[in-house]
């Protein structure tokens, strides 16, 4: 099977870093949330209080602005995780070799071989090896 080396890769994999540290931020989130409401839960039952929402939401921004102050977990995922994409090739990273050497094999297929090729050019026919000699700066050598 050969790939299309110009088909845009499916949203899951061109967003792959996005998703992964969507999950990771809201799974740490929820579980943020339900820590703080067995904490608020446990000193509302050691007072003998029953334990309600109005209870729970001032912790739980209070531990989330908290969070967010310390930043260090995002920069390391994010140093970390950029790297590990990176070495995998994903599609945020560069683009690999093979894929680079697909894509070019791809135009050349397009291009007709040079000896079959001509251009007219002010009364002269050219071929296309010669017109690319034409196209060179000066200080370029064949």
């Amino acid at each position: 099977m050969r790939l299309d080396p110009f088909r845009r890769p499916p949203w899951w994999k061109a967003y792959s870093f996005v998703l992964v540290t969507a999950v990771l931020f809201f799974g740490s989130w929820f579980g943020q949330l339900y820590f703080t409401a067995v904490e608020v839960a446990g000193e509302q039952q050691l007072h003998g209080a029953r334990a309600g929402w109005q209870d729970l939401w001032p912790a739980f921004w209070s531990a989330t602005f908290e969070n967010w102050q310390s930043e260090f977990l995002q920069l390391c995922w994010q140093a970390a995780g950029l790297a590990l994409f990176y070495h995998w090739g994903s599609s945020q990273s560069r683009e690999g070799d093979d894929r680079i050497e697909a894509r070019l094999d791809a135009l050349l297929a397009r291009v007709p071989e040079p000896s079959e090729t001509a251009v007219e050019f002010r009364d002269t026919t050219l071929t296309v090896d010669q017109l690319g000699r034409l196209r060179r700066p000066p200080w370029q050598s064949d």
